[in-house]
């Protein structure tokens, strides 16, 4: 195919990066993991398309992002429910859609959740670094935040696109994070649990919090439920931080470490939530939602 290949960026939107499954492995060297924040949402895009999980996406935030293509290429939008145009015309949200060379693509504003995700047959070919094309906002590897004028080189395509998302996918990768709904995050205590008071920790799964405007790709904050209290004072040395961490700054207001999260921290970390699907709804959660703390394995 001769002439211009890719996409080009015309809105960037609020915040609108390149992600994939991210970097793991390089925290001894202070690199954080980074990667697509709702993993599922992610994953199900790039299977619509035909591409492998690790094919990089963008992920937008709240309002979209607007794209022409410069040759005719297959993508797909998951994650955040949103309107998607092309060339004017509404087309299927969670769908493979065909656009023309020279056609607009436009992922409109979320209609629930915050994060969508835009897949492209053959993936986003922008350098690597460190395996990953991932944008990480933390410690600044991999492509910048998109702006108006970025031309986004596309790979080569693999095999056909599935046709439509199953009912469990699309259901995880779009409905998390819904206005009004409540995040509910299962814990699992440790590895500094006993640096707060008992009394702290039973009203943990009896308290509610509200996501605060603060959060990021870093970690989500919480705001407006009771502080934990500590059942020892002192400093802890800085120690290694994973996906998932929850963290108590000294508000005792509990933190989720999201994908760019720091590889160490010196606040200690009350428990993990694993991987899966909560963290992916911890992606789409609104500032506002409420929060909920549950004992992992438990209802």
């Amino acid at each position: 195919m001769s002439g211009p290949h890719g996409l080009l960026v015309l809105r960037a939107g609020a915040l609108t990066t390149v992600q994939d499954r991210g970097r793991p492995g390089y925290a001894h060297l202070g690199v954080p993991r980074s990667g697509a924040l709702d993993a599922g949402a992610h994953a199900l895009a790039n299977r619509l398309v035909g591409n492998p999980v690790d094919a990089a996406t963008l992920e937008t935030t709240l309002d979209g992002v607007a794209l022409r293509a410069l040759a005719p290429v297959t993508v797909a939008v998951t994650g955040a429910p949103c309107a998607v145009r092309a060339s004017d015309r509404p087309v299927a949200w969670g769908e493979p859609v065909w656009l023309p060379g020279g056609a607009e693509l436009e992922v409109g504003r979320a209609e629930s959740g915050l994060r969508s995700y835009v897949a492209v047959r053959g993936g986003f070919g922008v350098p690597a670094v460190l395996g990953s094309r991932a944008t990480d906002l933390l410690s600044g590897l991999g492509p910048p935040v998109l702006a108006a004028g970025t031309l986004l080189p596309v790979g080569p395509p693999g095999r056909d696109p599935a046709r439509g998302a199953d009912g469990a996918g699309a259901g995880a990768a779009g409905s998390a994070g819904a206005a009004g709904s409540e995040l509910v995050l299962p814990l699992r205590l440790g590895p500094r649990a006993d640096w707060f008071t008992a009394e702290s920790i039973a009203g943990l799964w009896r308290s509610g919090y509200r996501v605060s405007a603060l959060s990021n790709r870093i970690g989500l904050r919480t705001e407006a439920g009771p502080p934990l209290r500590r059942a020892r004072g002192g400093e802890l040395p800085s120690e290694g931080m994973v996906l998932g961490a929850v963290q108590v700054p000294p508000d005792g207001l509990p933190v989720v470490f999201l994908a760019d999260h720091p590889v160490t921290g010196g606040y200690p970390v009350i428990g993990v939530i694993p991987e899966g699907p909560p963290l992916d709804a911890a992606a789409q959660a609104r500032p506002g939602t409420g929060v909920r703390f549950v004992r992992a394995g438990r209802n």
